[in-house]
């Protein structure tokens, strides 16, 4: 037993002596690298709490991350929008300059056909003057009898000339009030001539000549609205402007009559003031006329007043106005043809200076049109078509800083002149753009740009989140190790020797030129054997500390049949226990030495009650030991829950600090530590021997009643006999935790309170309530369930899952054992196994992980508890005893290489495929077949059933009714023969379906169960000869006969069953 040491050895450390098993390495790779020195302070607060300092950094980068995010989302908007911004401007630029262009184009245009028009009338006018005269002086003719010769040519050529299309051209000569008869009869004469004339000219064909004279008025007249604007005779005195000559031929739309005289001076007052500013100025006059509003075609126009003077001087200002030109036209026309195809969306206003003169309609006798003013009339034109919009100012307002404004005609007279209250227009082009010419020139270049700006900012913004990703992960790395390593650090020392080792290594940052590869600059000050700064150890003495030794009695036996999984099983469940329950009362663990476990009250933050805090947790902890190893037991296998906790106690002074050096760590010193040995040492199994001044101290604490002086003294090396104590076992179930202590376990659990753990304590406790409510054949008859029930999976997993039931396998069940033949006799030196196929384990691949049914599983716990009851009560062949065998061939087998699980399988290779062949032949092919194994372990659990538990000799010296039946192996053969009846049973049918599914495999396994079982028989002399012969046969290169036995199945087969 540890710390048993000399007397000159007690200065020495105990723990030393244990430190090799759990201690923790200290060592890691630090994830720092060069960079700028900080601040004693700052070093210093990093090295305290690392942790924390890894959240508040991790904080201020992901703030960082959001500002850096924020400025990316904001540069980007800001990009974007400027880009965005500066295509709407160039396109708004680019929309203004060509509206510029069109608008000038239009005025230009519109302006030099007016021009054109109205010099191309006052031709007119002056041709057809001098045609008069000359016509006067050859035919002796005058004024107002004249009929122009070839009207309908003249008078088309000044419409191609007008620039519009079908413009309305007639002449209306002046007719004095004595000449009125004459000129009805001048009418009736030569209306005849001109409309044939124009007929035959225009190709007129809507109407014949009679049809027209028949529709010609021959008097002159006007449309009174009084009598149902019927044609009535003019009767007002004075002169007469009858309408003659007209052009192009035939009926005006909505007119049924030839215009052929009527008087213009009664059309329209408009007409009227027109015809009186003529004459009174003698120059052309203009002026609107409205649209019939029950027309939707109609469209509103203009008419000018041409005057025609009396012969061809036109240098002769006294020349008399003998006749008027008219034309009535639409401007719409003047707006078509002017742009391209494309260009479109340009709006133009024709304005009136004259608002009053925009009123009446032209001709028009339908009873409903009404007289308004209209002065200003709107059009569109989109590319060579031009749309009239309606009268008044139709254009988008938005665009009145656009606007484009030229005269259109101005026929430069004088207003002064006019008679008081009369006005000749000046007609006046403004030009607008509209949305609709403005939105030809958007295109999708912005949002182009702008998406372009984005994707370039989410591509940087991509590049800035994987670097952000690498550089982040790095750092998690980083502090997830530190972390770690503060864990680990927290661990192996207490918080005030950890915050002290943080603030010496702080110290020696500051002297270093590079930082270390330790963890936070962790240098060797920390890790190795250098002390650069010459800093003090880290040591303090504890005056007042009590000691507690643990360790596991039967440990080293148990361990030896166990698997080195199962031993740390156990140690990290009953260490990981004590752990808790030290956290709970405020216990400090020292350290675990293979089996020992080593803790401490009072240190290191001192407390007076430290004698009482260490005794219960040394009661908590062997009342724990019990409960851990009872749950353990169905998992671990037999003799689990006879392992017990021998525990000492003993209180002082003790030297603590950290050792440094390779592996340092928190470490207790003096004599203390020695003698809480030896008090663990000289102890009982579940029992707590606690020494003198521990005792001393309880009872001054009031609690003499917790212990029981020990009737002998004991002798202990280097302090000679001493008085020693048994502590009362604990009969509490719930520990609270101590509030007056404060552990330095809170890595542990942090922030858990005192009610919190005791809750956690009760649940704990009642994890074991069902364990502690078997008994330990019960327990072992669980533990041997879980063994057989992981093999049936293999064997069911090696036929794919498949179990279906065996029926027709009833008779071949029923003839084992039957026929005359023992068990004894049905031995055989050779069993076929079942052959290990390479080819065949690669095409179906590893077996199937399954789980068996409950049903099957619970058959299997039925018959495993019967079994049991099968055992007798003997000191040898009992039913531990046989769960001790199943331990040991279960251990044996899981150590012999199993080809199932590896070393090249599924690697496809030929030579793959040899390693597989020479694995199993190592092994003979036993673990390649999971039937095998599960018989191997079937037979431990049997082999002593019903064994009376003596020997086979004295039962055949007895001769027993058993040993006359079976001779020899007496009861090896009994126990197969029960065992087996109790599995052909019909209630374990489905057990039986899953161990088996042929005949084949039934003989092999019930072989197997015979040939092993009757292995165990090694106290008969005869058998044992023959199963050394047995083994020199199976095992030399040649048999008695001189026959090579090497290679072959049978051969294999031979050392397999051996």
């Amino acid at each position: 037993m540890p710390y048993h040491s000399s007397a000159e050895d007690d200065d020495r450390s105990a723990t030393s002596k244990k430190s090799q098993v759990t201690q923790l390495s200290s060592q890691s790779s630090s994830g720092g690298g060069s960079g700028s020195r900080s601040g004693p302070d700052d070093i210093q607060q990093k090295l305290h709490n690392p942790p924390a300092v890894g959240k508040r950094e991790e904080t201020n980068v992901l703030r960082a991350r959001g500002l850096v995010a924020l400025i990316l989302l904001l540069a980007m908007t800001g990009v974007a929008s400027a880009a965005n911004l500066l295509v709407k401007q160039q396109e708004r630029s680019d929309f203004e300059h060509q509206f510029k262009a069109y608008a000038i184009q239009i005025v230009s245009v519109a302006r030099s056909k007016a021009s054109q028009f109205v010099d191309a009338l006052d031709v007119f006018a002056s041709s057809i003057g001098a045609q008069a005269a000359a016509e006067r002086a050859s035919h002796n003719t005058s004024w107002p009898f004249y009929r122009i010769p070839e009207w309908s040519v003249q008078a088309k050529k000044l419409a191609k000339l007008t620039g519009v299309d079908d413009p309305f051209i007639g002449m209306a000569p002046i007719v004095q009030e004595n000449e009125r008869d004459r000129w009805n009869s001048f009418v009736a004469e030569q209306n005849p001539l001109w409309y044939q004339e124009s007929i035959d000219h225009e190709g007129y064909t809507e109407l014949t000549l009679v049809e027209l004279l028949q529709r010609t008025i021959p008097f002159v007249h006007f449309y009174d609205p009084d009598n149902n604007f019927q044609p009535t005779p003019v009767s007002r005195p004075g002169e007469l402007f009858p309408v003659f000559q007209q052009y192009p031929i035939g009926l005006i739309p909505g007119v049924p009559v030839m215009t052929t005289n009527l008087d213009v001076l009664l059309a329209s007052k408009q007409t009227e003031e027109l015809y009186r500013i003529t004459t009174e100025i003698r120059r052309p006059t203009v002026g609107f006329v409205q649209s019939d509003p029950d027309d939707e075609q109609s469209i509103p126009g203009s008419q000018i007043i041409q005057p025609i003077f009396d012969g061809a001087d036109t240098e002769n200002a006294d020349r008399k106005i003998v006749a008027f030109a008219g034309i009535h036209l639409h401007w719409l026309d003047y707006f078509k043809n002017l742009l391209a195809e494309d260009e479109e969306g340009l709006v133009v206003v024709l304005e009136s200076a004259c608002p009053n003169l925009c009123e009446g309609a032209v001709f028009s006798i339908r009873q409903n049109i009404t007289v308004t003013e209209r002065n200003i009339i709107t059009y569109q034109v989109d590319g060579p078509n031009a749309v009239f919009l309606g009268e008044g100012d139709l254009h988008d307002p938005n665009y009145d800083a656009m606007v484009v404004s030229e005269p259109f005609i101005d026929l430069d007279i004088d207003q002064s002149q006019l008679p008081e209250g009369s006005c000749v227009p000046v007609l006046t082009l403004h030009v607008y753009p509209s949305a609709e010419l403005e939105d030809s020139f958007k295109t999708n270049n912005g949002s182009i740009y702008t998406v372009a700006v984005v994707v370039i900012f989410v591509f940087t913004s991509l590049v800035f989140l994987l670097y952000d990703f690498s550089v982040g992960r790095r750092q998690r790395t980083v502090m997830d190790r530190i972390a770690k390593q503060d864990r680990i650090v927290s661990d192996v020392f207490p918080t005030a020797i950890r915050d002290r080792l943080y603030e010496n290594q702080a110290k020696n940052m500051m002297h270093e030129e590079e930082e270390d590869d330790g963890p936070l600059g962790l240098d060797e000050t920390f890790y190795g054997t250098s002390n650069a700064t010459g800093s003090a150890p880290l040591a303090d003495l504890f005056p007042s500390v009590t000691v507690i030794f643990a360790d596991l009695v039967g440990f080293t036996a148990w361990s030896s049949a166990r698997e080195p999984h199962q031993v740390f099983i156990l140690l990290e469940t009953i260490y990981g226990a004590f752990d808790k329950l030290a956290y709970r009362h405020g216990v400090f663990k020292v350290e675990t030495v293979g089996d020992c476990y080593v803790a401490a009250a009072g240190l290191p933050e001192p407390t007076d009650d430290h004698a009482v805090v260490a005794c219960r947790f040394a009661r908590d902890c062997l009342k724990k030991m019990k409960d851990v190893t009872l749950k353990l037991e169905v998992s671990l296998g037999p003799d689990t829950s006879d392992l017990e906790l021998r525990t000492g106690i003993h209180s002082g002074q003790v030297t603590a600090g950290v050792l440094r050096g390779q592996r340092s760590r928190f470490q207790l010193f003096g004599d203390t530590m020695n003698t809480a040995a030896r008090m663990e040492s000289s102890g009982e199994r579940s029992r707590i021997q606690i020494s003198r001044v521990t005792a001393d101290l309880l009872m001054e604490a009031g609690l003499a009643r917790w212990i029981i002086p020990r009737s002998t003294k004991m002798f202990v090396k280097g302090k000679g006999e001493m008085q020693t104590y048994w502590l009362r076992k604990s009969r509490r179930t719930n520990i609270p935790k101590a509030a007056s202590l404060k552990s330095d376990m809170e890595t542990l659990e942090e922030g858990a309170d005192s009610e919190e753990s005791s809750e956690r304590a009760s649940e704990e406790d009642n994890d074991f309530l069902g364990i502690e409510g078997m008994n330990k054949t019960e327990r072992l008859v669980e533990w041997n369930v879980e063994v057989l029930s992981s093999l049936l999976e293999q064997i069911v997993g090696s036929r794919d899952g498949i179990i279906k039931q065996i029926t027709t396998l009833s008779d071949a069940e029923k003839s084992i054992g039957t026929g005359g033949k023992t068990v004894l006799e049905e031995f055989t030196p050779i069993i076929q196994l079942k052959r290990f196929d390479v080819e065949e384990l690669e095409r179906r691949g590893r077996p199937m992980s399954v789980n068996i049914e409950d049903e099957v599983k619970s058959q299997l716990r039925s018959y495993i508890a019967s079994i049991s009851e099968m055992y007798p009560e003997n000191a040898f062949h009992n039913f531990e005893h046989a769960s001790h065998v199943t331990a040991s061939v279960k251990k044996l087998l899981a150590r012999i290489v199993n080809v199932d699980e590896g070393n090249g399988l599924g690697a496809g290779s030929p030579s793959d495929s040899v390693d597989l062949v020479d694995l199993a032949g190592h092994s003979y092919g036993i673990t390649s077949d999971p039937l095998t194994q599960f018989a191997v372990v079937f037979s431990a659990i049997i082999h002593d059933v019903d064994h009376p538990g003596v020997p086979n000799a004295q039962l055949v010296k007895e001769n027993a009714r058993w040993a006359q039946i079976y001779k020899k192996s007496v009861a090896e053969q009994k126990s197969v023969d029960i065992a087996w009846d109790i599995l052909m049973s019909d209630e374990y049918a489905g057990l039986r379906a899953c161990i088996y599914q042929t005949e084949e495999d039934l003989q092999r396994f019930r072989q197997l169960v015979v040939n092993t079982v009757m292995a165990t028989d090694i106290v008969d002399k005869e058998l044992q000869a023959l199963r050394k012969a047995r083994w020199e046969t199976a095992f030399s290169n040649i048999n008695s006969a001189g026959e090579s036995l090497d290679g072959g199945t049978e051969s294999e087969d031979r050392k397999a069953t051996i």
